[in-house]
This record gives C-alpha cells, structure tokens and sequence, in this order.
C-alpha cells in the first residue's frame, strides 16, 4: 500500500510539470537559438567581406588587421565556418611584382619575347591572374631562350593566399547558451514522458499483485 501512494505521489508531482509549459518554452528557445545562429553567420559574412574589400584595396596591413578579426570572431562564435578564401588581388599584385622585377634583368630580346607573350595572354585571360601567368610562361617556352629571366621568376606560393577558418561546434554566446537550454528542456520534456510511462507501468503491477 505504502508503495502505492509513493508511486501516485511521484505521478502528482509529474503532473504538476505542465507538458503545454515545457512545449511552448521550448518553441521559444528554438526560435532565439535560429535567430541568434543567423546573426552568428551574418558576422562573419560582415568580417569576410571586409577582408575581400581590403584584399581590393591593396593596403596590406589592413588586409592582415580584416583576417586577424575574421579568425577571432570566427574562432568565438558557432555557425560561423568560413568557407575558402582566396586573397586574388594580392595574389596578382605580388605575381605582377615579381614579374616586373624579372623583366628588369632580361635583355632586350627577352622584353621583346615578354611583349609577345603579352599580347597573345591579355586577351584571353585576366592581367596578372594565375591562368595569365601560365600562359605567358607556355609562350615564352615556344619562343627563344632569351626568357631565361622571366621563365626562372620566384612565383609566390598560392598556399599562402589561402585561408579557411572553421567554427567551434559550440560557443559561450547567446546562441551557445540558448541552444544548452534548448536541449535541458527537450531533456526535461523527455523525462516527464518516461517518467509518467514507468510510474503507470509500475503502478499497474503493483495492483495486480494486490489482487
């Protein structure tokens, strides 16, 4: 009997846990949990394309200053994976450098070997880009040796113009923290189903032991 009355009890206290509470907190938290994901992501969209801006602007040290925000923030919050970035403008800045410094050294076949191979390239493909300078190298490899300069130009490494910053699966921000309660009291809504289940369950057994 005593077991009884412990068991419907446990059930009254279940009860007074409204399951309509826990459903529409729930709903609400999934809601903020969205909500603040989204904002999440629009910061780091925000701090990706200021540094494509500054990779156009060609000022270095702001370039360096946009990447070393992006990482921070990116590193801080969740839902906030990069995706590749490829510093395109800098990379044709400095392969434009390093070609002109070659082409100083080249006598003036080589420059006129540099001008053919120029005029073939630029109309096919973007001044200074990756696909640019490997044509010019193909059509100073079909004309004379005299490109030596040219041909032996220290490339800067295309790794180094690459960046992809991934997020944290979760974060100590609003979304992070919405998300954790989001989870307790899908946990609790769990908890109040089985508990219920098991109390019925026990409760019945024992009343057919009593019979």
């Amino acid at each position: 009997m005593a077991n009884k009355q412990q068991v419907k009890r446990s059930m009254k206290r279940l009860r007074r846990i409204k399951m309509w509470h826990l459903v529409l907190l729930l709903m609400v938290l999934l809601v903020l949990s969205a909500t603040f994901l989204r904002l999440n992501n629009v910061g780091m969209t925000e701090r990706r394309r200021a540094v494509l801006s500054a990779d156009k602007a060609g000022n270095m040290e702001q370039i360096r200053q946009r990447i070393a925000d992006l990482q921070q923030y990116s590193s801080a919050h969740m839902n906030t994976d990069t995706g590749p970035i490829y510093l395109q403008e800098q990379y044709n800045r400095d392969v434009k450098a390093a070609l002109n410094a070659s082409m100083s050294t080249t006598n003036r076949a080589g420059q006129t070997a540099n001008a053919k191979a120029d005029a073939v390239c630029k109309p096919r493909f973007h001044s200074w880009s990756i696909d640019y300078v490997r044509c010019v190298y193909e059509e100073l490899g079909k004309l004379s040796s005299t490109n030596a300069g040219l041909q032996t130009a220290k490339m800067p490494d295309t790794s180094l113009y690459h960046y992809n910053f991934s997020a944290p699966l979760w974060s100590p921000d609003f979304a992070g923290w919405t998300i954790l309660l989001t989870g307790v009291v899908i946990s609790a809504i769990l908890g109040r189903i089985v508990g219920m289940i098991i109390l019925r369950i026990m409760l019945r057994v024992q009343y057919r032991a009593a019979k």
